[in-house]
């Protein structure tokens, strides 16, 4: 190999990067993403033998497995389709192919769906508005029909094995002790203030008649969905049930939530035969009080397979994982940022997704996976999203944060497992894949290069990453 040192920062290297094992070529291949290059291949690389003069930054234990990775995805909501829309087949397609085509993109394969409205619905609706309909005569998903399902079902053209899960941000109005979709008042949703929920007290109304309603109405919603060939394999029964929203929203206690699990929910899906799993989620405040007291009630944890986590959530996971180490965790919703769709964004989701994974979670979700160049909410909140849609001139761009899911989920599949690393340097995760190749991602958040050397078995990859820069290696056939 031929190095040419051009300062003692930059080492770089031109060589063919392959080093003969016993188990045959071990090949490092690089690709770094900065504000003014996304997904470039490198060459500047160094694969060589240990060297005990060498300073480590980082090590890779590729025998101390961790969690199995279930996968990546985002959410399906009527204003992403709503963006999508405008545009015509090829371009809609070519988006659709980046975000969910198991060869190419992100490859997304898990994502979530809201029962009925959401913050990024076009307006208020539940799939069953007709006022105390307890025998649900009225329920329909023909909403759903004209906006989310079709939406589903142009990501399942592309990937067939896409794994839906669902959660409702309120049930129906009537549901609720103030007849209202929202829970804190504004001059927007027509909630009066005399009106309005708080958090730690109960918005559902607390009796049988409306839990067991509830119950088949959640029941109903996966049946119907299933009969469009769009199968439900999981239930986060409320969106952030603290959280008492100017948009649609739903407060429970632990306790409330706790009955309505161990004598309705899961007694109904046994009863109509319902294989969707229920989760306990999405959870959005770090104490563990409220999620022990769930899941120490023993009738209701035998229903209970998994916890999702988002936002204020990632404060708790250590302890619910540390006291119920047999559920799957979920990172369900990234922080969604205020619209600036800049490099910032994809630092400090990069940061999120590195405290999730160090916590144990599983599966890691986005939330807006398109949008349109306002990236407004129906009730006035700007977020970011993957991909924007620029419905006056059908421009469509990649987000800093598409290009770190590339980085990230495009490389890791369904199966991979985190492994350990330990070191100084902390701006890393790496992952070991069914095919048994080592992913390691990283990113330097500094405004000057850094250089690295990363220890993996015997040999040590070395690297000068630049400035501001997100970084993939993948290390063929390592373990």
């Amino acid at each position: 190999m031929i190095i040419k040192r051009l300062n003692k920062t930059f080492l770089i290297i031109f060589c063919c990067l392959c080093i003969c094992s016993c188990k045959g070529n071990l090949i490092v291949k690089w690709w770094c993403s900065t504000p003014n290059k996304q997904f470039e291949e490198q060459r500047n690389l160094l694969l060589q033998k240990i060297d005990s003069t060498v300073i480590i930054d980082a090590e890779l234990f590729t025998d101390s497995i961790q969690q199995e990775i279930d996968g990546f995805g985002g959410c399906f909501n009527e204003l992403g389709w709503k963006a999508l829309s405008v545009l015509d087949d090829r371009k809609r397609n070519r988006i659709l192919s980046s975000l969910f085509d198991p060869e190419n993109g992100v490859k997304f394969n898990i994502c979530r769906i809201p029962i009925g409205a959401s913050d990024y619905a076009s307006d208020y609706y539940s799939l069953d508005d007709s006022i105390n309909d307890y025998s649900l005569d009225y329920f329909n998903i023909d909403r759903d029909k004209n906006c989310l399902i079709p939406y589903v079902k142009a990501a399942l053209h592309f990937q067939k094995h896409l794994k839906i899960w669902a959660s409702p941000w309120t049930p129906p109005a009537w549901m609720k002790t103030n007849n209202h979709y929202a829970c804190a008042s504004s001059k927007n949703n027509g909630l009066k203030p005399e009106f309005q929920g708080k958090e730690g007290i109960n918005q559902i109304r607390l009796n049988d008649t409306v839990f067991h309603t509830y119950a088949k109405y959640l029941t109903r919603f996966i049946k119907d969905y299933e009969e469009q060939d769009v199968p439900i394999y999981a239930i986060h029964i409320q969106n952030e049930f603290n959280s008492c929203q100017i948009f649609p929203s739903c407060t429970w206690t632990a306790s409330a939530l706790k009955k309505f699990i161990a004598g309705f929910l899961g007694p109904q899906f046994e009863k109509s035969r319902v294989d969707a799993e229920i989760w306990l989620g999405t959870i959005e405040r770090p104490s563990f009080e409220n999620i022990d007291t769930i899941l120490s009630d023993k009738q209701c944890i035998e229903y209970i397979q998994g916890l999702g986590f988002q936002w204020g959530g990632k404060g708790a996971i250590d302890s619910a994982h540390l006291k119920y180490p047999a559920l799957r965790l979920m990172q369900t919703e990234s922080e969604c940022g205020d619209g600036s769709n800049d490099w910032k964004a994809a630092e400090n989701t990069f940061a999120l997704m590195k405290h999730y994974f160090d916590a144990g979670v599983n599966s890691y979700m986005y939330w807006n996976m398109v949008l349109d160049e306002t990236g407004k909410s129906s009730w006035g909140w700007k977020q970011n999203s993957l991909i924007t849609v620029n419905r006056k001139t059908n421009e469509i761009t990649l987000n800093p944060e598409f290009y770190l899911f590339k980085h990230v989920s495009g490389f890791i599949p369904a199966g991979s497992h985190k492994i350990l690393i330990k070191g100084r340097f902390s701006d890393v995760m790496a992952f070991i894949t069914p095919a048994n190749d080592l992913i390691i991602v990283s990113v330097n958040v500094s405004k000057i290069p850094k250089l690295l050397r990363f220890k993996v078995g015997n040999k040590i990859i070395e690297t000068v990453l630049p400035r501001s820069s997100i970084n993939t290696f993948l290390y063929y056939n390592a373990g």
